[in-house]
């Protein structure tokens, strides 16, 4: 964490008999020179097909250990292509995925809950929500510029702002 560039914080749930899908909200921080920069919104849905059965609701935290990695959450989209085996069960799951991330360099760390097993070949896209970026900023702003500093954190990222300086 020390090291991080950027962190992304997601909440997804997945579903599916043979074809599943997924999606889901979270927020993206990066390293700035003054600590971190306010948080702007991201979105991720995606479609699986294979051997899989179930529902499970999944947070991620994903440690951006790049500039690179930071910057293509900047850039409105991403899009990402693997194999995932995913097992879940009560309030702990794991998951293990095989992924090719187009320009980033990221851990991913997760915790599951439902009732999901299988294994399938996944799509997914990560894209900014410029319309919760708006709402929550109280104005437009691009999340280039959110996530490079320019853009003055609200009085409601405090909080958060305080716990990742720790």
């Amino acid at each position: 964490m020390r090291e991080a560039k950027g962190l992304a914080i997601l909440t997804i749930t997945k579903a599916g008999f043979i074809i599943s899908g997924r999606g889901g909200t979270g927020i993206v921080v990066a390293r700035i020179e003054k600590g971190w920069s306010g948080p702007s919104a991201i979105g991720t849905g995606g479609i699986g097909f294979g051997f899989q059965v179930g529902a499970q609701v999944s947070e991620l935290v994903i440690v951006l250990n790049t500039p690179e990695a930071v910057n293509a959450f900047s850039k409105g989209g991403n899009v990402t292509l693997g194999g995932a085996l995913s097992v879940a069960a009560g309030p702990i799951g794991r998951d293990a995925e095989a992924s090719l991330t187009l320009g980033a360099a990221i851990y991913t760390y997760s915790r599951s809950q439902g009732l999901f097993a299988g294994v399938s070949l996944e799509g997914t896209v990560i894209a900014t929500r410029d319309e919760a970026n708006a709402e929550y900023y109280g104005k437009p702003v691009e999340a280039k510029d959110i996530l490079s500093g320019k853009v003055q954190p609200p009085a409601g990222a405090k909080k958060l702002l305080e716990v990742l300086s720790k």
